[in-house]
Order: C-alpha cells, then sequence, then structure tokens
C-alpha cells in the first residue's frame, strides 16, 4: 500500500501500557483524541511468557478496534510500553509480533517506564523522576539533557522491593511465623486463606509453586486494609515498603544529581490509593530526597502517553493526518 492511499485514509494510532498484572491499551486519532480504552491481562513476556503477552496485546487491541470499526491495517503507528522491554531481545521479539499484527503501522517498543515518565511530565524532553509501584516496583528519572537512570524493577526474586510481589510474600510469610510461635500474632492469620479462596496451606504451595505472580499481589489488598485498620504486623510491612521505594527514588535522583534542584516526583501503580497510611508513607519517604522536590499526580495514563509518541512516529513517517 503506498503513502499515497494512506494519506488518504483518517489515520489511528495504539499505545500500550503493559505490565505484571495488566495492560491498558489506547485508541486514538490523529489529533490525539482518544477514542476507546481497553484493560486486558499481563504482557511482561519475562513474567507471563511471550505467548500470554502476545495473547495480550491482541486482545487489547481487538477489543478497541472493534469499537470504532476499524481492521489492523487502519493503525498507522503504535507504541507499546511494554515490562521487560529494556532487554534489546525482549523489544525486538514484541516489535516483530506488533509489525506482523498491523502491517501498516510505524512500531515503537520501549519500557513501561518511559511511557509512564512521559505519562508523568507531559513531554518527552521534560525531567522528572516517576515511581511505580505494582506488581514490581521501580524508579526511573530523566534530567534535562535527556540523561536517564532507573533502579529497581528487576524481578521479585533480588529486586521489586516495595512491590504487591514483596509486600504480599512478607504478608503471608509473617502468617506463617505467627503460627509457628516464631513471629508477633497478625489479623492476617484468620483472613489470609478466606480472602485467597483456599480450603488450606497445601493449596496455596501449590498455587505458589505454578504461578507467584497470581498469589502475592492478591494479598497487597489484604495487607493494605488491615494495615489502615491498626494491624502492627501489617503496619511494619507497610513501613518497610515505603521506605524500600523511597530507596529507588533516591538511587535514581543521586545518579542524575538532583538532589537540590527543582524537580517533580510522580507516582505510578495499582497499590496506589489502596491505603490512606501506605500512601502517606511513600510521601513522607519521597519528600525527605530533594527538598525542592514536589510529588504531583499522573498527568495522563500512560498508554494515552504512549499513543501520543505512536502519533510523532507517524508524523515522521507521513501516516497521520
Amino acid at each position: 500500500m503506498t503513502e499515497k492511499k494512506h494519506a488518504s485514509k483518517p489515520a489511528y494510532f495504539l499505545g500500550f501500557d503493559g505490565g505484571g498484572t495488566k495492560t491498558d491499551c489506547c485508541l486514538v486519532d490523529a489529533a490525539g483524541t482518544v477514542l476507546h480504552r481497553a484493560t486486558a491481562g499481563p504482557s511482561n513476556p519475562l513474567r507471563a511468557g511471550y505467548a500470554k503477552a502476545w495473547f495480550t496485546l491482541s486482545d487489547a487491541a481487538d477489543f478497541v478496534l472493534e469499537r470504532q470499526r476499524l481492521k489492523a491495517d487502519d493503525i498507522r503507528g503504535i507504541c507499546a510500553g511494554i515490562g521487560g522491554a529494556g532487554r534489546d531481545t525482549v523489544a525486538r521479539r514484541i516489535a516483530t509480533f506488533l509489525e506482523r499484527a498491523f502491517p501498516s503501522a510505524t512500531v515503537l517498543v520501549t519500557t513501561d517506564l518511559a511511557i509512564t515518565l512521559d505519562a508523568a511530565v507531559g513531554d518527552s524532553k521534560a525531567e522528572g523522576v516517576i515511581l511505580v509501584v505494582g506488581t514490581g516496583s521501580a524508579a526511573f528519572g530523566r534530567d534535562a539533557k535527556g540523561k536517564t537512570a532507573r533502579a529497581g524493577g528487576r524481578g521479585p526474586w533480588f529486586s521489586d522491593e516495595g512491590s504487591a510481589f514483596d509486600i504480599g510474600r512478607r504478608a503471608m510469610a509473617a502468617v506463617v511465623r505467627a503460627e509457628e510461635s516464631r513471629g508477633p500474632q497478625t489479623a492476617l492469620s484468620g483472613k489470609m486463606l478466606t480472602w485467597l479462596g483456599c480450603n488450606d496451606w497445601t493449596r496455596v504451595l501449590d498455587w505458589v509453586i505454578k504461578n507467584p505472580d497470581d498469589v502475592f499481589p492478591r494479598v497487597f489488598p489484604l495487607v493494605a486494609e488491615l494495615g489502615d485498620k491498626g494491624d502492627s504486623v501489617c503496619y511494619e510491612i507497610l513501613t518497610g515498603a515505603a521506605e524500600s521505594l523511597a530507596q529507588l527514588a533516591a538511587s535514581v535522583i543521586q545518579k542524575l544529581d538532583m538532589q537540590n534542584r527543582d524537580i517533580v516526583i510522580a507516582k505510578s501503580g495499582g497499590t496506589l490509593g489502596r491505603s490512606t497510611f501506605f500512601d502517606a508513607a511513600i510521601d513522607s519517604n519521597l519528600a525527605g530526597l530533594a527538598p525542592r522536590a514536589q510529588i504531583i499526580a499522573m498527568q495522563m495514563k500512560p498508554a494515552e502517553a504512549a499513543a501520543r509518541l505512536a502519533i510523532h512516529l507517524g508524523k515522521r513517517k507521513g501516516h497521520a493526518s
């Protein structure tokens, strides 16, 4: 299909924000107007596998295209911010899949951190720091010269401190210690199995062995609820998590020499807004990192920021009209 034929048709663009638990998809027109949104399952291939990631991306895209009565060939640009795409091999495999699924689109695959930063500061050239707290955790920043730095986000076995996965794992360990009289009593003990829909710990153990990403993050809302109600064990877990998250942000701020500058710090992720205490603890720890920093709300959804970047890619290729 020629560029001239493309130019005669309205142009549409897709933005993806894919993580270890869910994927957001945003369909926009050439003016950046959001037409439809969709949410699907996980698409971080390092945690969910490539087959699951591809299925998720297709499912989310199909939903928004059907709502607008579009075909894959109507999409002129795609930007996908995917967890794990910091590895070149991951980014290339995801890009190849999207290029084949959307043959008329210019495709960019980047990290979910990069599009979240753009969503936070509203400009791909503006500086700032983001703290992402979802299934995993990470901090990412960019200075005025375009230099970037990151901390965390390297998987649950030796990173992702303060994440929903980490909090859930610590909560389940606290229940075990309490039952074995090796730790303090906690309200978690009487609620954990019911919360997970299990009758005994053998079922939970089998579930954890099969898919820990499907178990530990589920526990976070229970910890958040009980922490706000004053359970001392949950309080301690959330306090430690907030401190760990601040350390991630501190690492990025130090690498970019932002300690004494007017910067913005934005928070993003599925754990936010679940616990008044946890949110306040994170803010308190962040406030001590850079005295002149301003903690801000996200300017838009990361998937929308990705879609807008897709428009810019399309313009460079002559596809946006």
